[in-house]
This record gives C-alpha cells, structure tokens and sequence, in this order.
C-alpha cells in the first residue's frame, strides 16, 4: 500500500514527539512491505524529491515561524498529496484540519494524531489559541480517524467533539548499560546531578523547578536543564544568572540522541514539568533510561506513572523535600530505576506502537479499496 505520513519536520529528525515517531514508524512501515512517503519542510541538498533509507521523502514550501510553520507546510503538504494516489495517510498535528476538505475531497482516507491539548499552551497568543481550536473541531468532523497518545486527551476530544479515538501512546527503548564518556566534557560523571529536559515555555514549569533547588540552597544537587525557548521568555535570563553563579549547567536544545541518553540513565533524579500534552516522549524515555523520575501531577503523567510518590503538585516546597529525598536515598533512586524501565517493557514498546499505527493505516485504505471496487 502507499502511504503517507505529513505534518512532522520531516525524516529522520530528532526534532520533538512528532520526529521521534516518524523516525520509529517509516523503517516499520517500509520493513512490513509498504511503500512510504514523508511530507518534510526543508530540502536536501536543494533536491525537492529525494529517497532516504528507502523512504521517499517530499520538500513542500511554507513560512518558518512560530505561528506559520506548521498551517504553510502543512497546506502545501496537503495539497500535493491530493495529486498522488495514497492509500491511507497519517497526519501530525490538529492546525493541519484547515486543509483536510481537500483530502476528503480527494478521497484519501487519514488518520490524524491529536497530540496534546494544543490550545492550552501557553506559549500561543489569543489566535493562535483560537487557531487550534478551530482546527480541532475542523478535526474532528473531517478525519476518518483519531489517535490518541493518552486516554486522559481521547476522553477530552470524546467529551468536547463527541468523536471516538484510537489509543497509541508512544514508544521509548530501555536502555541498559549505558556509557557516560559523553558527560566528562560537561563534568557530570561524578557529581549527582538534577536534569530537566523541556522546551522552556510556561506550561512546562521549568521554573517551578528551579524555585524548588533555590529552596535547597546549598543542599541543592548540580543541575542540567535541556532545552530553550521559541520566543521570549524571562526563563532564559534567570537561567544564565544561575549558571554564572555555579550550580547549573543550561546546554540549551540538545538533538544529539546518544547525549540525551546518557544524560537520562545517569541523572540522579529527573524533573518532568510538562502539564497540557498526553503521552510526553521525553517522560518515556527518560523512564527507559533508567533516571528517577518525579512528575508535575496531571492526569496525563499520572496514565504514564502511577506511582503517587512520583509525582507532586505545583509547589516548589513539596518538589524539594522529594528531590532531596531521592538524591540522599541511593536504594530509593534503584528502585524508581527498575520500576520504571518495566513500565517502558509492558506498556511502552515502539514494536507494538508502530504495529497499532500501521494497522490504522491499513484499515482505512482496506475500507477506501473496498468502497472503489
């Protein structure tokens, strides 16, 4: 079958969530017999069309920013792909929705993956809010199906759109013996040390972490914050004033995979702010590396981590006395370890996730075959 996947940066990317699952699905798909496509925004080596690991993958023009880039590549995407004969396509993104009448026009069947609750967050002004509701409900009431990476999100599209959802959650590998020879130019592999890895955007409370180490005072374990801001955010000048003072070491955004990895399997404790998207891939595979980990409590972290005392409220006095608590306890931090690599084992395969997308995907375009013969 041919199919499509359109709304991601492109293939391969490390970029976010949405890369991290093309990287994973394409190979599967193509592996299982199918012939694949990825919509991407930037061309290679000025090549519009071009075949990476057998992946074929189209450059489609747009706007790169903040607020364009994902509603200009993805008309132009669409619009191309209403020209090709696809069996089925898989859609990131809900601001995407604009431009699915002219995929139901063409009679291209598509899945779309709904993400978090997009209009929540707080990086988006009033219109880009109202951008991302109007593309949900254009989502809703144009996709032959959605997906869900949480049940905690399927449940709000179910209760505010009245549609049913397809639950595929992410994936993570675990991650065992890892090295640390990445970190010795960073002078982490013998200090204990905090990490956070967000982008630094409000909803992801980076700053109610650093409120809690301020708490700690001296006490406070070395921390590595990953990750910066696609806009202007105040987070950034606090951040520089506490590196400059000791204590913290900003790398700003990382997409080297095998850094990430060891930053996460040696971290004595790992902070996970994030508080309006579902299955967040950065929570699973810093579960599958092994790194202890404390989450903002929501009823998405809470799906992913079920273990109350991993979890804590927005207040920076309780999130210190658990930090302190993990960094002091070695037995404590093994513990949270292997209880956490077992979830990522039962739950969390990228095996099983790619297998549920590609049956989706087959689905539809067995229905589209069957409706044209």
């Amino acid at each position: 079958m041919k199919l499509a996947i359109l709304g991601s940066r492109g293939f391969p990317s490390t970029y976010g969530g949405y890369e991290t699952l093309v990287r994973r699905l394409a190979p599967y798909l193509l592996e299982a017999g199918h012939d694949v496509t990825v919509y991407c925004r930037a061309r290679d080596e000025g090549r519009r069309t071009w075949i990476t690991d057998g992946v074929r993958c189209i450059a489609t023009p747009g706007y790169d920013s903040k607020s364009l880039s994902t509603l200009t590549f993805g008309m132009t995407a669409t619009l191309d792909a209403t020209f090709r004969r696809f069996d089925a396509i898989l859609v990131l993104n809900i601001a995407n929705g604009f431009w699915f009448p002219a995929l139901r026009a063409a009679g291209m069947p598509f899945a779309v993956n709904t993400d978090g609750i997009e209009w929540e967050r707080g990086k988006w002004s009033r219109l880009g809010r109202a951008t991302f509701q109007a593309g949900a409900w254009m989502t809703a009431h144009n996709a032959n199906a959605l997906i869900c990476d949480s049940k905690a999100i399927g449940d709000i599209w179910r209760q505010r759109f009245g549609r049913d959802y397809v639950f595929i959650p992410y994936g993570a590998p675990v991650l065992t013996d890892v090295p640390n020879d990445r970190l010795g130019k960073l002078g982490l592999p013998d200090k204990p040390y905090l990490l956070v890895v967000a982008r630094l955007a409000p909803e992801n409370n980076v700053e109610l972490t650093l409120d809690a180490l301020d708490l700690l005072r001296t006490d406070a374990p070395h921390a590595v914050i990953v990750g910066t801001a696609n806009f202007d955010s105040p987070i950034e000048e606090r951040l520089r004033d506490m590196e400059a003072a000791g204590g913290l070491s900003w790398l700003g955004h990382v997409d080297d995979q095998d850094l990430l990895a060891q930053l996460w399997a040696h971290a004595s404790v790992y902070v996970h702010g994030h508080s309006v998207g579902g299955t967040n891939p950065a929570l699973l595979q810093a579960l599958g590396a092994g790194a202890p980990t404390l989450a903002l409590d929501t009823p998405f972290n809470a799906e992913v981590l079920p273990f109350p005392e991993q979890r804590f409220p927005h207040d920076a006095g309780v999130l210190a006395a658990r930090i302190e608590s993990i960094v002091n306890l070695p037995t404590l931090r093994q513990t949270m370890t292997e209880r956490g690599q077992s979830l990522i084992g039962e739950r969390y395969s990228w095996n099983d996730v790619c297998k549920e997308y590609m049956d989706v995907l087959v689905k539809l375009a067995s229905r589209r075959n069957s409706s044209c013969d």
